[in-house]
């Protein structure tokens, strides 16, 4: 039996969101935004394409610190999410699959518990960790892998997480308090998008970046928008200028930024973060398991989260890992071809599991039980 599901993959800077069966679910800011020209007005979600001019936007979120604390502005993006403007659908009679963080606060889970059964009125619920979608979807393309290690990194934070035979390997979680650029406004996380990338030889890159143009292959031009000609920002080689600065527009010309950003990533300690970098902590994870799966976990890495898709960041991990690491341990690690949507897809796929209802809580064991009928959700 299967089920037509509606699955929120409710990560702290977007949520992905859509049915059983969608194609790719929707992408949309899972914050509140307010711009400076327009006071009156709050944009919730991809109403984001109706602003005017998005030079002075600047976010509220539900998040901090990868935990929901704002009830007011996540719940006014859930109405959004779960109206027929969004999704066009009638969820009262859907079971939802719903992700939250490792570790998940106790009255979180509770208030998150009440308002989906009681305020939206879902009649089933699965609260699930998107590291937990991420190891199905894996599983489901790799049957013969036993174990697998996913690696979360996302807005606010990453987790390592160790899964021994779909299961957590719960001593093994770790969280690194570095995830993707914070306190960044809308056009700079453009450019973030658009200009970074991860060194695949950080000194050498150094070294060129110090260097004028044209011997400095790295610098690049960002033309910023304007809201007038120029709706979204681009990038510009210094080759189609000539090395001039352009008198007609704002121009942001970046040369070690591109590279020195995303190494936060690899060296906390470079901005003062005493922890380790994501490869140090992938090796102490495993490390941390039983000693019969640490092949298994090194041969099956899976990375997800917004910070996978900066160009390079597979190479660069793979070269740190395997410095780390005994040369009799193969390393094989996937980013998938849409890191940011890969949990979702996790979801879609154990929504037709046959077990997949011996998973959700229903309405009816909610109103008996209470919040203690979802104390099975393993979290």
């Amino acid at each position: 039996m299967t089920a037509k599901c509606y699955i929120l993959d409710n990560g702290a800077y977007t949520a992905k969101v859509g049915h059983t069966g969608d194609s790719e679910p929707l992408v949309i800011p899972n914050y509140i935004m307010k711009v400076k020209s327009e006071r009156r007005r709050t944009f919730i979600g991809d109403q984001l394409k109706e602003c005017r001019d998005k030079s002075g936007l600047f976010y509220m979120l539900g998040y901090q610190k990868g935990y929901l604390l704002n009830w007011d502005i996540q719940k006014t993006v859930w109405d959004y999410v779960f109206s027929k403007e969004c999704c066009k659908a009638d969820f009262t009679e859907t079971p939802l699959i719903v992700t939250e963080p490792y570790f998940n606060f106790s009255s979180i889970q509770e208030g998150m518990t009440e308002m989906f059964f009681e305020e939206y009125e879902f009649q089933s619920l699965l609260r699930i960790n998107a590291g937990d979608l991420s190891c199905y979807h894996y599983h489901q393309d790799n049957k013969e892998a036993k174990c697998c290690l996913v690696v979360e990194t996302g807005y606010s934070f990453t987790h390592i997480v160790p899964y021994i035979l779909q299961k957590k390997f719960k001593p093994g979680i770790l969280r690194i308090n570095v995830g993707d650029v914070m306190e960044e406004t809308y056009v700079m996380n453009q450019v973030k998008e658009d200009m970074c990338f991860v060194s695949t030889n950080f000194n050498q890159d150094m070294k060129i970046s110090k260097t004028k143009w044209p011997k400095n292959t790295i610098v690049r031009d960002y033309v910023l928008p304007d809201y007038t000609t120029v709706n979204r920002g681009f990038v510009r080689t210094l080759d189609e200028t000539g090395g001039a600065l352009d008198k007609d527009n704002q121009i942001l010309r970046l040369s070690n930024e591109r590279f020195t950003i995303p190494e936060i990533l690899f060296h906390p300690s470079d901005i003062g973060i005493d922890q380790m970098g994501i490869p140090e902590a992938i090796v102490h994870s495993i490390n941390m398991c039983p000693e019969e799966v640490r092949p298994h976990l090194f041969n099956n890495i899976i990375v997800t989260g917004g910070s996978a898709c900066f160009p390079g960041f597979e190479e660069r991990l793979t070269n740190d890992i395997r410095a780390l690491t005994p040369d009799e341990f193969d390393i094989t690690i996937t980013i998938p071809k849409n890191p940011i949507t890969y949990a979702w897809h996790g979801g879609d796929m154990l929504s037709n599991d046959s077990d997949f209802y011996s998973l959700v809580v229903s309405k009816e064991e909610y109103d008996e039980e209470g919040f203690s009928s979802c104390l099975r959700f393993d979290v």
